[in-house]
């Protein structure tokens, strides 16, 4: 009598076992099914999908009310700096207009190697966009990231192959991207940007 109560004992954790791990693998199905990302940002919605490897994130600026929209693309693969966390391409605009574009490459950057047209630090980077490539000064941001030129941004919406060779800390990295499948018109609408054809400087 005591080893069948003991037997029923033993199976209870087992089958509370099971019954979490299917909600768990109902809820990870669900959310796959969902195809959204939850925002860093605590005023900022998570992120649906437009396309690709793309993602989108809403927000509202608290004080004049403009409605923000970010466009985030994170890289293939990580960096040899630091393989936790990829580095990301993001679009920010507002009230239907583009801002700006910056790019994150998720560790310490190499100090600014150019002044810009105004004095301020730069760092030349080498960008590819399919078979072309091309040389720019990016302005070097608090040596966490780099702001993309407008031209850059509209090659790289409308692009298959998206690399950018960069000074990090450690010496010379490649930050590879695939941005094809982005819905443009999702783009055009909330950023009043296109795509255009990549141009080659070398």
């Amino acid at each position: 009598m005591n080893g069948l109560n003991i037997s029923k004992t033993n199976r209870q954790p087992a089958a509370i076992w099971l019954i979490l791990s299917c909600f768990t693998i109902l809820y990870a199905a669900s959310a796959f099914a969902q195809n959204g990302s939850m925002s860093p940002y605590p005023d900022e919605k998570d992120g649906v999908s437009v396309g690709g490897k793309w993602m989108k994130f809403e927000s509202e600026d608290k004080m004049t009310g403009a409605h923000k929209v970010r466009f985030e693309l994170l890289a293939d693969g990580y960096l040899k700096e630091d393989p936790d966390y990829k580095p990301r391409v993001e679009l920010y605009c507002s009230n239907g207009k583009y801002e700006h574009a910056n790019f994150n490459p998720g560790s310490r950057l190499a100090p600014p190697n150019r002044p810009g047209f105004y004095g301020q630090p730069q760092m030349e980077v080498m960008v590819r966009v399919n078979d072309k490539h091309s040389y720019h000064g990016w302005n070097w941001l608090r040596d966490r990231a780099l702001s993309m030129d407008k031209g850059t941004t509209r090659e790289l919406i409308g692009a298959d192959i998206f690399k950018i060779e960069f000074g990090a800390r450690g010496g010379r990295e490649i930050a590879e991207f695939s941005p094809s499948g982005l819905d443009l018109n999702a783009v055009r609408q909330v950023c009043d940007l296109k795509p255009k054809k990549p141009s080659s400087n070398d």
